[in-house]
C-alpha cells in the first residue's frame, strides 16, 4: 500500500515540476514553444526514469 501512495505522490510531483520547467524554459523563450505536449512529455520521463528506480531502490525491491 505504501508504494502505491509513494508512486501517486511522485507522479503528481512530477508533473508539477514538468509543468514549472517547461514554464521557465517558455519564459527564457519568450513565446510558447511549438510541441509543448512533446517537450513537457519528454520533460515528466526522464525524472520518471530518475526517480521511479530510487524509490524501487529505497523501498527495497532490489535492482
Amino acid at each position: 500500500m505504501l508504494e502505491i501512495i509513494l508512486y501517486t505522490a511522485t507522479g503528481i510531483f512530477l508533473y508539477m515540476v514538468s509543468d514549472a520547467a517547461l514554464n521557465q524554459i517558455e519564459k527564457m523563450h519568450g513565446e510558447p514553444l511549438p510541441y509543448r505536449s512533446v517537450i513537457f512529455f519528454v520533460i515528466i520521463f526522464l525524472l520518471a526514469m530518475v526517480l521511479f528506480p530510487m524509490i524501487r531502490m529505497g523501498l527495497g525491491a532490489g535492482a
